[in-house]
């Protein structure tokens, strides 16, 4: 009886479904390893809930009084907006962690380690998204507190997490590739303070696209933020609808972290040059 053995694989060579297996490990490895650093210094999220609150509390309980905005519950509109805010500000100051590792060392050892470029990031990325999870819940509770009509569905409530966690990566990217160009960590929170304000404000988190003039409607257009607050909106609310689409609005949240990861991979050795 003859044995066949044209099943045998070469020595060291591993199954594509082995390969995507250890790449997902290595990933989820570089993200528990930043989620320990937020167990180690949980006051973090304390501080994290200030700005929010301060914005629904204050500018959207204000806000809404005014006559001639031409947005009803106002208090409803702006919520998804602030969560997306609050998001973006974690994210965006992410990439200092990254020149913090430099000066540490830590970047050394990742980059001499098993564990590929992309993993690297996609790691840092996801545990921005894990981090920004804790804004759903400090918003959330601050947004049944001052009345705002939540869709409270299990599946809403799934879909609101997987976009607060795919906007906060797409930002984290951008903001590790900001930190592997410019290297310092005061040019970097310059940098960091000069790009939230125009990502918040060129986008419809505090008001409609409809009421920009058409110059910021292109830019809003353009802006990964504008989706995933337009996301957030439809799924987060009990009368949410979304402008562009929520396909459209994953798609273009999808791309741009793809583009950026990407773009992270080649620049990151860089940051230790």
């Amino acid at each position: 009886m003859k044995h066949h053995d044209c099943d045998a694989l070469p020595a060291g060579w591993d199954s594509p479904l082995a390969t995507l297996t250890g790449f997902f490990r290595k990933t989820f490895v570089i993200a528990e390893l930043e989620i320990r650093k937020l167990r180690h210094d949980p006051t973090e999220l304390f501080f994290r809930a200030v700005q929010p609150a301060l914005w629904l509390l204050v500018f959207g309980q204000v806000f809404g009084r005014m006559r001639g905005t031409g947005i009803p519950q106002y208090r409803d509109f702006i919520a998804p907006g602030i969560l997306a805010q609050s998001v973006l500000f974690i994210a965006i100051f992410y990439g200092i962690a990254i020149i913090w590792e430099r000066d540490l060392g830590i970047v050394h050892k990742f980059l001499v380690s098993p564990a590929p470029r992309s993993a690297l990031v996609l790691g840092k990325a996801l545990s921005a998204g894990i981090r920004a999870l804790s804004q759903v819940v400090i918003i959330y509770v601050l947004a049944a507190v001052i009345g705002v009509h939540i869709n409270w569905h299990p599946a809403a409530l799934l879909g609101v997490a997987a976009v607060v966690v795919l906007g906060a990566a797409c930002f984290a990217t951008f903001s590790l590739v900001i930190a592997c160009i410019v290297k310092t960590r005061e040019r970097f929170m310059g940098i960091g303070q000069v790009m939230t304000m125009p990502l918040f404000f060129a986008s419809n988190a505090i008001y409609p696209i409809d009421m920009m003039p058409r110059w910021l409607q292109v830019i809003a257009g353009g802006n990964p933020l504008t989706y995933e607050v337009d996301a957030l909106r439809s799924l987060m609310l009990v009368q949410g609808a979304s402008h562009y689409g929520i396909g459209l609005d994953i798609g273009v949240l999808i791309a741009a972290t793809a583009i950026l990861t990407a773009v992270g991979v080649r620049l990151y050795p860089r940051v230790v040059t």
